[in-house]
């Protein structure tokens, strides 16, 4: 059980993260903590996990947790068995077996005498047959790193176990293994994910917010159908209180329009009547307060209702207040842009690919690169971006206006700030002020634009991407997308497939996020091996 009460975090530079969190997770439960990139979730994780301490509140664990952070570069100098913690427990049952059985070893393994089959069947289970346990961990892929800490929960057998993105780095093999194992763990659980297969076998959904968390009482479909409701009942809030500002306007001019032409009538009744002047200017000044009353009270209510209508706006999702106006590729659907005959590459260690590769794409087609981490996406990328040419086989290319957009988001330059690498795409000759809209329309507003992109999250980073390709005149021909959702939370991932669907060019990409796949209408797999 997991119980906290009133959770503040401060940064070490004063900056307040979250306040006055509550969470509840009963025994045996599986949940996801999900929230926008920044929220602070992973900050939460490592307060339960017993890594920092909070600010404020309290935290009850009935059972410690064991953590599978999402990054690994603090463990590269330890070993497989150090990072797992049970690389002294296994010295002292090696030295045992070789009758070193001293008080001090026996204390170390503390009658643990299947520590090394368990470490066996978890590597195995996790695909590691090739990983030992004294291998350096900085020598292993980021999939490999996850899989070992995964294998853990099979060597320590935690109650309690905490996850942050563990399937970010796991190509389909190992996704589809975390996917079964979840499904069949009786722990209780408390999962940080972006992955929407994932979600959907957890019980409950919980969304981080600054000041609350948010409980929906099922997976993330349930979740997505509940926050569908919610601003589909907000837009209509909207439109509501946008037709009561108009009719209160209009209302306002039509009342001042009436007491005017009152005032004029009185007015030249007054002036016939032959009234002295200090009763004429009294009779003035009473019709001025009366039409000053009735505009203070019309705007009162104006700016009440305006007031409201600010409020149910800045409740709106951003994907929402985006637009997408990317221009149209010049290349006509169907002109054939790759074709390849029995291609390969070798890097000196022999061909890559176990069989050549023959295919065709054409313009307009949406094609999913897939295969095996190691099995050559990247170089079939480099070679399509023209950056490597094949060392067996015939690729012809045609000419064509390409956009390769890596998991690094290095098109962008760190030393420009948000606006001026906006200008760096500004090939239409837009206006400051237009380029400005424009950012504004990718939720960059006027406190952003002198931000340094070295500092943009990784979902800042893919929008300001996507600002700066509807900045250019011409928009590419070929987009090329590179695991796009990994470093992005839920929310973006929603305005990067929106984005790419008001895309009309052609487009490859490479994502083991088999949903957005689905969203994005993929037509046809590409698979290496």
């Amino acid at each position: 059980m997991l119980i906290l009460q009133n959770i503040s975090y401060i940064h070490p530079n004063k900056d307040l993260l979250f306040e006055n969190i509550d969470l509840s997770v009963n025994d045996h439960e599986k949940i996801a903590l999900i929230g926008n990139n920044g929220v602070g979730k992973s900050t939460l994780l490592r307060i339960i996990a017993g890594e920092l301490e909070v600010t404020a509140g309290t935290v009850f664990k009935s059972d410690p947790a064991y953590y599978i952070p999402q990054i690994f570069g603090q463990f590269n100098h330890l070993t497989v068995g150090e990072a797992l913690q049970v690389a002294d427990k296994l010295r002292a049952f090696y030295a045992i077996l070789d009758g070193d059985a001293t008080d001090e070893n026996l204390s170390i393994l503390d009658d643990d005498w299947t520590i090394e089959d368990r470490c066996q069947d978890a590597l195995r289970f996790w695909q590691l047959d090739d990983v030992t346990l004294s291998d350096s961990l900085a020598d292993l892929s980021g999939g490999q790193k996850t899989k070992v800490f995964l294998a853990g929960i099979g060597i320590h057998r935690p109650k309690f176990i905490v996850m942050d993105e563990p399937s970010n780095h796991l190509d389909e093999n190992g996704r589809k293994l975390l996917y079964d194992f979840i499904a069949e763990q009786t722990a209780t659980m408390l999962t940080v994910s972006h992955d929407r297969r994932l979600l959907n076998l957890l019980d409950k959904i919980h969304e981080l917010n600054r000041n609350n968390i948010a409980t929906y009482g099922g997976n993330y479909e349930f979740y997505a159908a509940q926050k569908k409701s919610e601003q589909e009942a907000l837009q209509h809030d909207i439109k509501s209180h946008e037709k009561s500002l108009k009719k209160a306007k209009e209302k306002e001019r039509e009342t001042l329009e009436r007491q005017q032409k009152l005032d004029a009538r009185g007015k030249k009744k007054q002036e016939k009547a032959g009234l002295p002047t200090i009763v004429m200017n009294t009779l003035k000044n009473n019709a001025e307060r009366s039409t000053s009353k009735i505009k203070g009270i019309h705007t009162g209510k104006i700016n009440g209702i305006s007031q409201e209508l600010f409020n149910l706006r800045a409740e709106q999702s951003d994907i929402d207040k985006m637009k997408f106006n990317f221009s149209s590729s010049n290349l006509h659907k169907g002109k054939i842009l790759f074709e390849a005959t029995k291609i390969n590459f070798d890097y000196g260690k022999g061909s890559i690919w176990h069989s050549p590769l023959s295919f065709r794409l054409v313009s307009g087609e949406r094609i999913s690169l897939s295969g095996a981490n190691g099995s050559g996406k990247t170089t079939l990328i480099n070679m399509l971006l023209n950056n490597l040419n094949p060392t067996s086989g015939i690729l012809s290319r045609a000419d064509n206006k390409s956009v390769y957009i890596d998991q690094d988001y290095s098109l962008l330059q760190s030393k420009l700030s948000v606006y001026e690498q906006a200008q760096q795409y500004n090939t239409s000759a837009l206006l400051e002020h237009e380029v400005k809209i424009r950012l504004s329309r990718f939720l960059f507003d006027k406190d952003t634009w002198n931000k340094n992109c070295s500092i943009l999250s990784g979902g800042e980073k893919m929008r300001l991407i996507l600002c700066c390709l509807t900045l250019d005149h011409k928009s590419p021909d070929i987009l090329i997308l590179d695991e796009p959702t990994n470093n992005l939370d839920i929310q973006n991932i929603e305005i990067l497939t929106a984005a790419v669907n008001a895309y009309h060019g052609t487009l490859i990409v490479v994502s083991h996020d088999a949903i957005f796949r689905e969203q994005i209408n993929i037509e046809r797999d590409l698979v290496l091996d």
